[in-house]
């Protein structure tokens, strides 16, 4: 049942721009480098250009096929929906018709799962909705999420890319740094693990406020993370900035990244990271 959902998703989505492309297609051309095989072995490679070794974006579904144990993942909060408080035109049309393209609710699943066996909370964020902006609905899902997860005292893993604050909700959706940050503070508080992996593009408002928290912060190769975009920032200091500047790499570098993990070895590093940091259970009085 949860394959079929995944496929669903997976064959509804790939209409959109910028998605993995459907095996009907013969052959896929990389954006990278140009170069051509078939569609069915991109899937197998993970979405990864095995030229050249570019990334593809994924959705939310299928990232979660790749993390999560076979058949564990249970999505939590999805009954929540987008609503327009400012009354701007066309939006609420434009959420229903990603709705139906997608097949998720808003820019982030989130729900409980177990990665390498160990009980885990789960939240991905998706660039195929609405570039993954930062509205009400998302900061509420992912509040829930680390709420949820500070009770049942569970670690968090949240993968993040974000275009940054949604336009059309206005200050409502500024609110939501403050409102996550806060949830993921007492799950610190708790003594509980927070992991983020940032994939591309993670920028404004996310990087500004929960992809920034984690305990450990992971990243995809050659992922765009940043704030505000290259061109603000050099005409605000008056100076050019390095090409690698605001890549996984230059992160790493200068301390904001842990560690760069590709994308197929993901999940093992993350199942070693859970087990070591793995809640031992409390004695009894």
């Amino acid at each position: 049942m949860l394959i079929d959902l995944f496929q669903k998703t997976r064959d509804s989505s790939m209409r959109m721009k910028g998605g993995e492309e459907p095996d009907a297609k013969p052959l896929k051309v990389c954006k990278g480098c140009g170069a051509a095989f078939k569609a069915r072995n991109f899937g197998r490679n993970l979405y990864v250009c095995p030229v050249c070794g570019r990334y593809s974006r994924l959705l939310a579904r299928t990232r979660i096929r790749f993390t999560a144990d076979p058949d564990s993942f249970q999505e939590l909060f999805g009954g929540l929906k987008t609503l327009n408080p400012l009354e701007f035109d066309g939006y609420t049309e434009k959420v229903r018709d990603l709705v139906g393209k997608t097949g998720i609710n808003e820019a982030v699943v989130t729900g409980i799962c177990t990665i390498g066996g160990i009980q885990t909370c789960l939240g991905v964020m998706d660039s195929h909705f609405m570039m993954a902006s930062m509205g009400s609905v998302v900061g509420e899902k992912l509040t829930c999420l680390f709420e949820y997860a500070t009770r049942h005292r569970l670690p968090v893993v949240l993968f993040t890319c974000s275009g940054g604050a949604r336009m059309q909700e206005g200050m409502f959706s500024l609110l939501q740094m403050a409102k996550v940050s806060g949830a993921v503070r007492r799950h610190s508080d708790a003594g509980l693990l927070y992991i983020t992996v940032l994939t591309d593009p993670t920028t404004g408002g996310v990087t500004a406020s929960f992809a920034s928290l984690g305990d450990i912060i992971l990243a995809e190769p050659h992922a765009t993370v940043g704030f505000a975009g290259r061109r603000v920032i050099e005409g605000t200091i008056g100076e050019q900035l390095p090409d690698e500047f605001q890549t996984a790499g230059f992160l790493r570098d200068h301390g904001f990244c842990d560690k760069i993990v590709p994308r197929n070895q993901m999940k093992q590093v993350l199942t070693q990271l859970l087990q070591l940091h793995q809640q031992k259970p409390r004695k009894g009085r």
